[in-house]
């Protein structure tokens, strides 16, 4: 039996499990019925050219967590951002971990999913959201959706800011030979709301895991939110990230994507904008070596007038590691003076990398100031001479450069502590000591 047999013939004890009167139960099942006429996507599919998952579907992944995983605050800690006090969302092996979660209802709901799936309370808001903007063509979001149970439940109210950052962890302990887990996550902001949230994926040990996320992101009138992604995981870890953005007018939402680790990762960002005035930034920094592969699909939809899109993405490639970057804009005809800017810029450590990047343009609209580009190559020997000449060692000063390479996209993080983590994991990443932080 195939993964995608495996799955189908699981939903059925997965329903039987949870509340057949649930509000989406409808939706789930519609769900796994476009999944089980889609199945896995393939190279076959030009969004996937460069991508395979065929890999991934031979393993014999356990659908649900046969046994219950305690972790010690201590043993975990480093992956926190525990600089600061922040509001915690903690998954271990896909179950809500209490012990190392501080949520809250005060003012606004940093809570579960599951909650919000099963009580009456969260059922306006449910109705009104959930799966609103997630693709219902893509066959790994049907997937996710016919098995929605778990996540995290984020709703910040009209003008109102959350006492301190979100961080969403999800850690996979090795209980199971071979782990398969599908989080959900819906984050509404409405008008004038405010947030930042740090999102994180972990395996402790060095199983197999293959996690397949689909986060909705509702940003009202004038809202602002901040998104990080810190994706530094173990080379036997494959993660599919689907996150989609609906904005209204006004509003304001930076998605940053630092991806220094893992086996496969995807990371699909949609960005719609139904509003004028919209403001939609993603930044993102890579930097991979061994058989890594990572793959950034961004689409940013523009729909109405006056909005901007800025797209930065950094990708530093070592030894036999492939990076793959398909940004698309499209601009509508109504959606006049738009400003829209993409760039891609990518270092080649190693003969043996590979990129393969491919920014578009779709525009129907004529008064646009749009623009897209992108760079393939090493590093300036001159500049890495210039440097080496005042009396800096040669590690030390491609780890600089390769510093500056990246620091446009640093500089946005607007939570310090997190630069910092950033700035540090990114000297580790290049095995080098630096004595001082960009």
């Amino acid at each position: 039996m195939d993964l995608k047999e495996k799955l189908v013939s699981s939903f059925l004890a997965f329903e039987n499990g949870v509340d057949v009167d649930n509000p989406v139960h409808d939706i789930r099942s519609e769900a796994i019925k476009k999944f089980e006429a889609k199945g896995f996507p393939t190279k076959k599919e030009e969004a996937w050219k460069y991508t395979s998952l065929n890999t991934l579907q031979k393993i014999d992944f356990s659908i649900f967590p046969k046994k219950e995983s305690n972790l010690e605050y201590r043993d975990v800690k480093k992956y926190f951002l525990h600089e600061i006090d922040t509001f915690k969302i903690v998954f271990v092996d896909g179950v809500y971990s209490s012990f190392l979660s501080e949520t809250t209802h005060d003012g606004v709901d940093v809570c579960l999913m599951s909650s919000a799936l099963n009580k009456p309370m969260y059922k306006q808001i449910i109705d009104v959201y959930f799966n609103k903007i997630a693709s219902q063509e893509d066959s790994l979001t049907s997937l996710n959706t016919a098995f929605s149970k778990e996540g995290a439940y984020i709703y910040i109210p009209k003008n109102k800011i959350p006492k301190k950052p979100i961080e969403i962890i999800h850690f996979a302990t090795g209980n199971e030979a071979a782990l398969l887990l599908q989080p959900r996550n819906l984050i509404i902001a409405e008008e004038n709301a405010e947030m930042q949230i740090i999102e994180r994926h972990q395996s402790l040990t060095s199983n197999e895991v293959f996690t397949n996320s689909v986060t909705e992101i509702f940003a009202a009138k004038n809202a602002i939110v901040d998104y990080y992604k810190v994706q530094n995981d173990c080379t036997t870890a494959s993660l599919i990230d689907n996150t989609y953005i609906d904005q209204k007018g006004g509003s304001a939402v930076n998605v940053h994507t630092f991806s220094f680790g893992g086996k496969l990762t995807r990371n699909n960002l949609n960005f719609y904008q139904n509003g004028e005035h919209v403001d939609s930034t993603m930044k993102g920094v890579t930097i991979i070596e061994g058989k890594q592969h990572v793959d950034h699909h961004t689409l940013v939809h523009h729909i109405e007038p006056n909005c901007e899109s800025h797209q930065d993405y950094k990708g530093i490639y070592g030894e036999n590691a492939t990076g793959v970057f398909n940004g698309k804009i499209i601009v509508e005809k109504i959606a006049q003076k738009t400003n829209a800017f993409q760039q891609n810029n990518n270092i080649l450590v190693s003969d043996k990398a590979t990129i393969n990047t491919k920014p578009q343009l779709e525009i129907f609209a004529d008064d646009v100031k749009c623009s897209h580009g992108c760079t393939i190559g090493q590093l300036d020997e001159e500049a890495l001479f210039y440097l080496q000449s005042r009396g800096i060692p040669k590690k030390e000063a491609r780890a600089l450069l390769m510093y500056a390479f990246a620091n446009n996209v640093l500089e946005s993080v607007r939570i310090p502590e997190l630069k910092v983590r950033i700035n540090k994991l990114i000297a580790n990443k290049l095995e080098v000591r630096l004595g001082f932080d960009l």
